[in-house]
């Protein structure tokens, strides 16, 4: 999740006060087995979103089970004793709602978008496949056969998802974003169905659980079913996370991916800082500003300078995503142009950052960039489900939804003199890893 997508989003809001629209602070409080739930009352729709978040990703797997986060996510729809397989799918289907889950480096949450009247409904049935979920061996051979054809499907037949894979594995040496969410091929196929279920006992608890809630909903009525069918649900011992700090890099890493691919790709990636203290960490809401100024409009200065003035690449962007349990990296990536090589634009994207390190960015280019990000934000922050994933990503990643406002602050302050310091402090080769991925024949065409 992009942290300059979520905290600049959150900015209209900010816009709103100003003109005296004032939005309704969610309301959150804890069940007495440790279960958090947040709501948020958006009454212009007779509709609900409703999820439930694990502190539980890819992070927490070990050597050995890479994969099993995701893995579980798909048992998770095998169904229980009392809802057999396909039952809550079904349900919010002829709701005309849907449902879907998602699996992250952090976290994995399952939602429901459903009309406010069916909330108790699907909160019945997502409280009864976190305590009861059931475990067949056919059901897990098939999922992990899904599992690993996805893999197939979007890293190993893909050129762009397997240099993102080679450029993680490069940069981080002991943290476990060193391996992919989807795991590595190996461990999927050695994976056992009691690796899921143990990944279920160890993770799947209420006390290890975030609930929100948005929509045309009372935060009254939701707390008392929120108790009925998770309050009765036992706690579990949480086993603290070991710090597993990355070793400080000294100097730049690189490595290349050949598989077929028309045309070739690099990309850069900087050690910089992620958010932990919303007070103390200057550096990242200025870090979001840089990210924002290279590539977060049409007319931004990467795409402006190199593909439209200059015509070194073909396409290029920047990516930083600071709201993470782990350590944060700054991308810059573009494809060259035919008649450029990978290291020519590897050195024009370095000198994009240089030029900002050494002149900064005007006020006025800092103002319209904030604006246009409000505007652009506005419409997305506007849906029920964008309020949700929200919500649930700053409690996932443990900031919480009640420092929005705060951060919003924080951004609003960003000077020109605080985006070109961050660009001078943390873009120097020994936090650098590049990532370049070098065509081959594509299978389809005749090698002359």
């Amino acid at each position: 999740m992009k942290i300059r997508k979520i905290l600049f989003g959150l900015m209209f809001v900010l816009f709103w006060v100003q003109n005296g629209l004032h939005a309704e602070p969610a309301k959150e409080f804890y069940l007495e087995n440790g279960m958090k739930v947040v709501v948020k009352e958006d009454h212009r729709a007779p509709v609900a979103v409703h999820m439930v978040w694990y502190r539980a990703g890819s992070m927490d797997e070990t050597n050995g089970t890479t994969g099993v986060a995701h893995v579980l996510e798909h048992m998770m729809f095998k169904g229980t004793p009392k809802y057999p397989e396909g039952s809550l799918s079904k349900t919010v289907a002829k709701l005309g709602g849907k449902d879907n889950a998602f699996t992250n480096t952090d976290y994995t949450a399952y939602f429901q978008q459903i009309p406010r009247d069916s909330l108790e409904k699907v909160m019945e049935m997502e409280a009864d496949r976190m305590s009861n979920l059931q475990f067949k061996e056919k059901d897990f051979q098939k999922e992990i056969r899904v599992v690993m054809e996805e893999r197939r499907w979007r890293t190993d037949d893909q050129p762009e998802g397997r240099v993102d894979e080679a450029l993680r594995a490069a940069a981080f040496v002991a943290h476990p974003y060193h391996w992919p969410v989807i795991g590595w091929m190996n461990d999927l196929q050695n994976m056992t169905v009691d690796d899921a279920r143990n990944w279920y006992e160890k993770w799947y608890a209420p006390n290890n659980a975030t609930m929100v809630v948005v929509g045309d909903v009372d935060a009254r009525n939701v707390r008392k079913m929120a108790e009925k069918y998770f309050g009765k649900i036992r706690p579990k011992k949480i086993a603290s996370a070991k710090p597993q700090v990355e070793p400080v890099q000294r100097g730049v890493k690189r490595v290349a991916v050949s598989a077929p691919a028309e045309n070739p790709l690099v990309v850069l990636a900087y050690k910089v800082p992620a958010l932990r203290d919303v007070e103390k960490d200057e550096d990242v809401y200025a870090l979001d500003v840089l990210a924002t100024v290279l590539d977060g409009y049409d007319n931004a200065r990467l795409s402006a300078s190199l593909v439209r003035q200059e015509q070194m690449a073909v396409s290029v962007g920047a990516d930083y995503s600071a709201l993470s349990r782990g350590p944060a990296l700054f991308v810059l990536e573009g494809t060259p142009t035919r008649g450029i090589s990978v290291e020519e634009l590897e050195k024009r994207l370095k000198r994009e950052i240089s030029e900002i390190a050494k002149n900064g960015i005007s006020p006025q280019e800092l103002e319209r960039v904030k604006m246009q990000l409000i505007s652009s934000q506005i419409y997305k922050r506007d849906s029920m489900f964008g309020q949700a994933m929200e919500i649930g990503v700053f409690e996932m990643n443990g900031i919480g939804q009640k420092q929005i406002d705060r951060i919003i602050e924080k951004l609003k302050a960003v000077t020109p003199e605080q985006v070109q310091q961050v660009a001078r402090k943390y873009f120097s080769d020994d936090s650098l890893t590049v990532a370049t991925l070098v065509p081959v024949a594509l299978p389809d065409k005749a090698v002359e």
